[in-house]
């Protein structure tokens, strides 16, 4: 979700021009491909956590910083790394939850804490004595995300919301072109240029005739400071939900459709200039269902979760991977038959998510030199 990374690991007037301009920023070329050794590096965790493939996982990393920085979250709480090594984020509550969902090259990260006021968004960077609250960053099921030149964006109140240095500079507005009814469900995504990618949801009853309008569509604010829009939902927009997850440096954009019963996803991409709607590479050959949960910034390398329903499970989940064209693969489970996941990838070749261990335990995790790990698994 940032310069560096996934996810996860997100965010148009005279005023709103000048942040634009902030915002854009040149990208970089990747990283040169340093040696590495292909394994499955597992984290320092906390309490020890079972996997749910019906809930929001306790353990996992969701981005990737500078160096060996990586974040997410342990025991339900947010947390980073250095290495292996776990480091807790201060809380002034110890009894809060949260995740932190993003970081930036220089170590900014972005947050949500849970507790009894509810869910707030928060930055914090590595070594500080304590985390900085976001203003107006409230909401349920909170995305974030960060970008090298510390813009961070999410959902804010009433939509979506860019700050900088702490202080809120810019509101994302819902689309000129959505039709009445709709608001901003989720900001999940911003690349080193600027775009913010995020996601509308419509639910409204026309007076005259009673018909139900309801839908959800992919959003893009670019970062140019030109007027946001929405882009074609990966199926009708009426009994679908698109859901975005990240942005890579060219504008090509990662996520998910959900279908009918729970659980229904299936992978999706949307590809610059965005003109029609988005196409699936399609499913891991053992699973029915799967993600795209990240995208390295420059690689067109996309990683999610290879899925069954809950209630079928004929397979546990397995984290997966895509270079971009041709099928979808699996990477190796940490124990077999056990879930994983993923939700961040690098440009060089790093992969992190969860797995569970030979003990039934949910451990956080980083696949190195992914690429040589990949495989297209059997039935």
């Amino acid at each position: 979700m940032n310069n560096v990374r996934i996810r996860r690991g997100t965010a148009a007037a005279a005023a709103a021009a000048v942040v634009v301009a902030g915002l854009v920023t040149a990208a970089g070329p990747a990283a040169a491909a340093a040696p590495c050794t292909p394994k499955i590096q597992v984290l320092g965790a906390l309490t020890p956590d079972t996997y749910d493939p019906d809930s929001v996982q306790t353990q996992g990393v969701l981005d990737f910083g500078a160096g060996n920085l990586s974040v997410g979250v342990s025991g339900g709480k947010p947390v980073y790394w250095t290495g292996t090594i776990l480091h807790k984020v201060p809380l002034a509550d110890p009894n809060a939850g949260g995740r932190v969902l993003a970081v930036n090259r220089h170590g900014l990260m972005v947050g949500v804490l849970h507790d009894t006021a509810g869910t707030t968004l928060f930055s914090y960077r590595k070594g500080a004595a304590a985390v900085t609250t976001l203003p107006g960053g409230h909401g349920y099921d909170m995305e974030a995300d960060v970008n090298d030149a510390g813009y961070i964006v999410s959902r804010g109140t009433p939509g979506g919301v860019v700050w900088k240095d702490g202080v809120k500079v810019r509101d994302l507005p819902v689309p000129a072109d959505a039709g009445p009814g709709t608001r901003i469900e989720m900001v999940t995504g911003i690349n080193g240029r600027g775009d913010v990618l995020g996601m509308a949801e419509q639910d409204y009853e026309v007076p005259e005739t009673g018909q139900h309008l309801q839908g959800s569509h992919p959003v893009l604010w670019p970062g140019d400071g030109s007027p946001a829009r929405t882009l074609a939902p990966s199926g009708s927009g009426t009994l679908e939900s698109s859901h975005v997850q990240d942005i890579d440096e060219s504008g090509r954009i990662v996520g998910y459709d959900w279908r009918g019963p729970w659980h229904e996803y299936r992978p999706f991409v949307w590809t610059p200039p965005h003109t029609g709607p988005g196409s699936s590479p399609g499913v891991l050959s053992t699973h029915p269902y799967g993600t795209l949960e990240a995208i390295s910034p420059t690689t067109n390398v996309s990683v999610g979760t290879a899925k069954f329903h809950p209630e079928s499970m004929t397979l546990q989940d397995q984290a997966q991977w895509w270079p971009g064209s041709g099928p979808v693969l699996a990477l190796p489970r940490l124990a077999k038959d056990a879930p994983s996941t993923a939700d961040a990838v690098t440009d060089d070749d790093r992969v992190g998510g969860a797995a569970v261990n030979a003990k039934g335990r949910l451990k956080p995790v980083i696949w190195t030199c992914a690429s040589k790990q990949a495989y297209s698994p059997g039935r």
